[in-house]
């Protein structure tokens, strides 16, 4: 498992449940995942420490949770030396390293999205073209909104372009591909901005919910269908299998769904609810994937749902936070949720924060709003200095 986030320690969590897990490695991993797996001081974007570590290890399979090492090239790497990787080719994971490429590959697959606008003029939306850690979109609504996105997306020093702004629903979609077929996964929504009603400026995400109460199972597989199988079958034409997790973020418009981006990779808080909820082996469909079929591979409806609150440091998104002692994790955990470590170290024993978001606190329940509320009591019995959360996560 390579990573060190809140993803990352719920894939982890998932995979260990395996049955067919006999060894679980994480580079680097963090504190809450050292539990459950054997962490190794290995970066995530550092393929020359990687490649042999995998390779002493004799892994059968590398799962990659970020983005950066994707688009870096970590699965090409890994691949030439004969180890399955669940992840993309670079070329393939150009699809969220390139907003033109991806614009590029859904005009040619036949994908509806937002139109790129010839000149900036509010109401808009500024988007970054390369990584920028879930915080290169500005939605501008005014001239003084578009003044800050145009300067804070050319303070970045990579190309950026400017689109509609659409209105409507978003959600997330989440498919597998072994690089020809794509296979659903419950839906999910997230909460990017960092304050209650949607206000403040956007983050990594604030926190999710799955499955999408408006979404049954049928519309979830139409969606994939409709917006992420053409885009695989694309890829593949073109010699460059998409093999691994693809997540598009839409706007339910009233002219029908519109893909806002697509994602080389799972979505982080979203994963931290999907994964609760999931109704079948996470290394069975990973392995299928990674070694380039998913026939016999299928999914039942989710029969939970999950909420994940986001407990973030005093200054983000601006900042983040180290050193800080945190508290009742222990006692959070102990109400039955599941808290996921996502910006975490250890210092003289004790849990400190290492990060922008700290910590990821998932409820599980019958539903939503069952879920939530599992979520809430948990995250009461959590403190740190500076600790901020939204207090409307799965308020539908």
């Amino acid at each position: 498992m390579v990573g060190s986030g809140g993803r990352e320690h719920a894939l982890a969590w998932s995979l260990a449940r395996s049955t067919g897990v006999t060894d679980l490695h994480a580079a680097p991993g963090n504190p809450g995942i050292a539990a459950i797996a054997d962490c190794h001081p290995a970066r995530a974007d550092d393929p020359g420490s990687l490649v042999p570590l995998a390779l002493e290890l004799r892994v059968d399979l590398v799962v990659v949770g970020p983005e950066a090492p994707l688009v870096a090239g970590l699965a090409d790497e890994l691949r030439h030396r004969g180890i399955a990787v669940f992840g993309p080719s670079a070329e393939a994971a150009r699809i969220e390293g390139s907003k033109a490429f991806a614009k590029e590959l859904m005009a040619a697959a036949g994908v509806p999205t937002a139109r790129t606008l010839a000149a900036a003029r509010p109401p808009c939306v500024v988007k970054a073209d390369g990584l920028a850690a879930g915080k290169g979109v500005w939605v501008c609504r005014t001239q003084a909104e578009l003044d800050t996105g145009l300067h804070a997306a050319a303070a970045l020093g990579q190309p950026f372009h400017v689109e509609e702004l659409l209105e409507g629903d978003e959600v997330s979609i989440f498919a597998v591909s072994d690089g020809s077929r794509a296979l659903p996964l419950p839906a999910a929504r997230d909460y990017k901005r960092i304050g209650d009603g949607d206000t403040g400026p956007n983050t990594g995400g604030m926190g999710s919910f799955s499955p999408v109460p408006q979404l049954a199972g049928d519309d979830v597989a139409d969606l994939v269908e409709r917006l992420c199988a053409p885009v695989v079958r694309e890829l593949a034409e073109r010699r460059t299998p998409f093999v691994g997790a693809l997540f598009a973020g839409l706007m339910l418009t009233d002219d029908g769904p519109r893909v806002l981006e697509y994602n080389c990779r799972f979505g982080d808080p979203e994963t931290q609810s999907l994964l609760p909820c999931l109704d079948g082996d996470l290394l069975d469909m990973l392995a299928a994937c990674a070694w380039g079929s998913l026939t016999g591979v299928s999914l039942g409806a989710p029969e939970r749902a999950a909420v994940t609150v986001v407990l973030a440091g005093a200054e983000y998104p601006a900042h983040g936070d180290s050193g800080t002692r945190i508290d009742g994790v222990s006692e959070a955990e102990a109400t039955g949720a599941l808290v996921f470590h996502a910006g975490t170290a250890l210092h003289e024993g004790g849990l400190v924060t290492n990060g922008g978001r700290i910590l990821d606190v998932t409820g599980v329940g019958e539903s939503v709003a069952v879920a939530r509320a599992a979520a809430y009591e948990a995250v009461a019995r959590i403190h740190f200095a500076g600790m901020k959360f939204r207090h409307d996560i799965a308020d539908v």
